[in-house]
């Protein structure tokens, strides 16, 4: 679509972008960043930066755990994104000087009760079927990894390539590294696409896309939590931990500064309010694995918006008969690990680059003629408040 220019051609034509972000959360940044380091002029449209539900997620990159029955296709994707994030988080932290809080210590899979572990070895066995990297593990095994585990654990399995960063870190480096690289963000609400005078424009304002594209991605609530361990000492854990209690899937991700995330509901909602029934389900799954849980102080109960698809996948890619609108969101749980393929694959659609075969199932077009691809409002309400799985990364 563009080619990279050099500084004395874009300095000939200030006039009008090459390229118009609108979202600025961590794939709206990333993609303004890598455009703007290749030599395109770039706006990034966005009332609130990192506002959405990057400043909710807990961060955990689990192409593992998170490798789903029928999902097989999301999963190369994720696979390939997570691959490419020790070079990004590297290259961030030195574009900007800044951490990220990117941890590599692997994640642990685990079941509280007989029940929990018959259903977690299924998922295991799924996901050692398509290769991925999952040991399982006794239940001395897996104390002796994290001691802090309750005894009632009955097993698990160890995910050592799933990784974490800290999404509150991570939009603000980003944010820096689009600018250092020469990207403008004009801090303003985009209510229609012909408002934007771009040669192209990138969609990435998540469940905000609806409205602007017609495109089926809607509002996922989940709630979470923070806690922080007392005396402003590190948690007593280092593993991200995610698990079933009792039925209940949750995870556990901690933080250096002594922070701990507890996660999440995934309700059919759109509204943002936190409920008492989802802070106790959370709080008490949450001590069931790790006792001492009981002791850290509650710090923050907040709700966000995943922006969701029908299948539960991106969209990303031109949208049909509009050569210059790419989207790039749908994203749902897996915002975070999937910034850095996005903002390449993306990137690379906007210079004109043969789009990557990594993108054929996730275009917009797959929508088409479904009654999928009208421009509809936003749910307002739904059904009372469920959890149906821990899927907020």
């Amino acid at each position: 679509m563009l080619t990279g220019r050099s500084e004395s051609a874009r300095s000939s034509d200030r006039a009008r972008p090459d390229v118009a972000v609108v979202g600025a959360g961590p794939i709206g940044l990333a993609i303004a960043w890598r455009c703007a380091a290749r030599g395109l002029r770039v706006v990034v449209h966005d009332p609130a930066s990192g506002s959405g539900a990057s400043a909710v997620a807990a961060g955990m990159l689990s192409p593992v755990a998170e490798a789903y029955f029928g999902e097989r296709q999301l999963t190369k994707l994720l696979l390939a994104s997570a691959a490419r994030w020790p070079a990004f988080a590297a290259e961030l932290t030195a574009a900007t000087g800044t951490g990220i809080g990117y941890r590599t210590e692997g994640t642990l899979m685990v079941g509280l009760t007989g029940d929990d572990l018959a259903e977690a070895r299924r998922l295991w066995a799924y996901q050692q079927g398509l290769g991925l990297p999952v040991t399982p593990l006794r239940p001395s095994e897996l104390r002796d990894r994290e001691p802090a585990l309750a005894p009632r654990v009955r097993g698990g399995a160890l995910a050592p390539t799933d990784h974490q960063v800290d999404p509150r870190m991570l939009v603000p480096a980003l944010r820096t590294a689009a600018q250092r690289a020469g990207a403008v963000l004009v801090p303003q609400a985009v209510a229609h696409l012909s408002d934007v005078d771009a040669s192209v424009t990138v969609v990435a304002a998540g469940c905000g896309a609806a409205a602007l594209t017609g495109l089926p991605v809607r509002p996922v609530k989940g709630q979470i939590l923070r806690l922080r361990a007392p005396d402003g000492v590190a948690p007593g854990f280092r593993h991200v931990i995610r698990g079933y209690a009792d039925g209940e899937p949750v995870y556990l991700v901690p933080r250096a500064d002594g922070e701990v995330v507890l996660g999440a509901t995934v309700e059919e909602r759109a509204d943002t309010t936190v409920t008492a029934g989802a802070v106790q389900r959370l709080l008490r799954a949450g001590v069931d694995l790790l006792p001492e849980l009981a002791e850290y102080d509650l710090v923050e109960a907040v709700a966000g918006l995943r922006p969701g698809t029908p299948d539960n996948a991106p969209i990303l890619g031109p949208l049909p008969g509009r050569g210059d609108v790419l989207a790039a969101t749908g994203h749902h749980r897996h915002g975070i690990v999937l910034t850095p393929i996005t903002a390449d694959l993306i990137t690379d659609l906007v210079l004109g680059g043969v789009p990557d075969p990594l993108l054929a199932p996730f275009g917009p077009e797959r929508f088409v003629g479904t009654g999928s691809t009208d421009p509809a409002p936003a749910a307002t309400g739904g059904p009372e408040p469920t959890m149906e799985g821990d899927r907020w990364s």
